[in-house]
């Protein structure tokens, strides 16, 4: 596995050596088809020109600075020393482990990169990295820590995924959004006992194995066979749209329908008879997160 990082994986006396390897595909986030943006006419890749339109000129890699607008048309110059001056030079080429935490307990909102931790070459180095891994499963739990990558400080979530390790580089909570409009919401509005219980039974119906050989992409497919009759010379055409179906506004009646398509039988008459309410969702919650 090739690695872009080597170091080791540190707390108390305890050192192992690992490498760091990119769990998914450098394109994993886009299409893995990139494109070239040309000119129609030769056919040939355009540049990117960096344009002064006060100077009315290109201008070269040497003369560009970065600046950090404070107000519209004002900014501040920030140099490639005064970066550098903040970086953080740690040649330890540790991941520091600081506490160990409920693997249930992080939530996945604040997973930004997986990595995989590769275990040393030699045998006797890799012991540790077995015995980590083994205890982690065991206890269900993660390893939190802090480490730095290309002069950048990154917190990680060092955790058991089948046989190996992964790594998690972890947002700051500042860069996650809050939720509190979204609860505030939801709280006041009901939901009948018949609805909750029909729900159920779509789930019911639908629920299976997580099965990540399923994660097959529509989008992926059509335009490599898209590009492949291109390139074959075949004229691709538009396939005829479809026709929308008419969504059935009535909440219980789109709830049978779907438990009905689901096991294949027609959905049951509507009763006449109203459901139970259940109890409005407590707004207490509510003032204690506003005054949080």
């Amino acid at each position: 596995m090739r690695t872009i990082w080597n170091g080791s994986i540190s707390f108390g006396l305890v050192s192992i050596p690992v490498g760091l390897a990119l769990a998914t595909k450098p394109a994993a986030r886009q299409s893995d088809v990139s494109f070239r943006m040309l000119h129609r006419e030769c056919r040939t890749p355009i540049r990117q020109k960096r344009w002064c339109p006060t100077h009315d000129r290109e201008v070269g890699p040497d003369e560009l600075v970065k600046g950090w607008e404070v107000a519209k048309g004002e900014f501040v110059i920030v140099e490639e020393e005064d970066l550098e001056a903040i970086e953080r030079t740690d040649d330890s080429r540790s991941i520091e482990i600081t506490r160990f935490v409920p693997l249930t307990e992080v939530d996945p909102i604040y997973f930004d990169r997986t990595y995989f931790l590769a275990p040393s070459d030699t045998s006797a180095q890799r012991r540790p990295y077995v015995l980590l891994l083994d205890a982690l499963k065991e206890t269900n739990m993660a390893a939190l820590g802090r480490f730095v990558l290309r002069g950048q400080e990154h917190f990680a979530l060092i955790r058991p995924r089948g046989e190996a390790l992964a790594l998690e580089t972890l947002f700051l909570e500042e860069d996650v959004r809050s939720q509190a409009e979204i609860e505030e919401a939801v709280e006041s509005t009901e939901v009948r006992d018949a609805e909750l219980d029909l729900a159920r039974q779509v789930i019911e119906s639908l629920a299976a194995e997580f099965d990540a050989a399923e994660l097959q992409s529509e989008y992926r497919r059509d335009l490599r066979a898209m590009l492949e009759a291109k390139l074959a010379g075949e004229e691709v055409t538009r396939p005829e749209p479809t026709a929308a179906e008419t969504p059935v506004v009535d909440l219980m009646e789109a709830l049978r329908a779907s438990v009905a398509a689901a096991s294949g039988k027609k959905p049951a008459a509507a009763k006449k008879a109203p459901a139970k309410k259940t109890a409005a969702r407590p707004k207490a919650k509510a003032a204690a997160r506003k005054s949080a």
